[in-house]
């Protein structure tokens, strides 16, 4: 599904954030990325959707390949990714509703289809009361949400998540990741950038730790061995 191979990433400016870093995220998997900041979490999922190219190695997703890949092929490849971000990024003039749809119409959706695909969606993320509200009339934890639903509302295959819990407080922050469990079990699969390290022993889900722009540790590396 997501595959890196020897992938480091240098700026001109700043020096590395990534240093050889190798790692196979499988179809339906859940998996960490944890780290200080700095550590290239971002970075890694930057390159996943393509917002970056790897200074060297291969970064393959669905299939394609970053060295190969024409600038064509980028927005089609999009489709198929769901991104969350910290700060919700909602269009504040927009009701949740409008936001989400806001997404299928820059992919060119016919129209009939976008107000159910959108119920489906408000649905999924246990909003379908919230639809006409505006973002401030929501709480973050209900931003949030919307902005999750915007992500899957194109039936991603996997869902990129950076910080989706940094700006929530704790029962919003539980709330958010039983969504993002839910979400993995019906078989797209997740890759969640974050600070959160109680979160992360709690569950005894996949862990990839980086430090400096290394992957430091894969708590999966031995199983995917056995399986390979």
């Amino acid at each position: 599904m997501i595959r890196f191979t020897k992938v480091s990433k240098h700026y001109t400016r700043g020096g590395p954030a990534l240093e050889d870093v190798t790692f196979h995220l499988r179809r339906g998997e859940f998996a960490f990325l944890t780290g200080p900041s700095g550590a290239g979490k971002s970075s890694i999922l930057k390159l996943v959707y393509i917002d970056e190219r790897p200074s060297s190695g291969e970064v393959r997703v669905d299939g394609k390949s970053s060295v190969t890949m024409t600038p064509r092929e980028i927005p089609r490849l999009r489709r198929r990714l769901g991104v969350v971000f910290q700060d919700f990024r909602l269009l504040e003039d927009r009701t949740a509703e409008q936001n989400i749809a806001f997404t299928l119409e820059v992919t060119g959706t016919p129209h009939s289809a976008i107000a159910p695909r959108v119920a489906r969606a408000l649905t999924q993320v246990g909003l379908t009361s919230k639809g006409t509200a505006l973002p401030h009339e929501l709480s973050g934890g209900e931003q949030q949400r919307v902005a999750i639903a915007r992500a899957l509302v194109n039936d991603p295959l996997v869902l990129l998540a950076d910080e989706p819990t940094g700006n929530l407080d704790e029962r919003a922050t539980r709330g958010i990741f039983q969504l993002l469990r839910e979400i993995n079990a019906s078989g797209t699969a997740v890759l969640m950038a974050t600070h959160d390290l109680d979160l992360v022993r709690d569950t005894g889900l996949r862990a990839l730790e980086l430090n400096k722009g290394r992957l430091v540790y894969d708590s999966g590396a031995e199983s995917q061995e056995a399986t390979l």
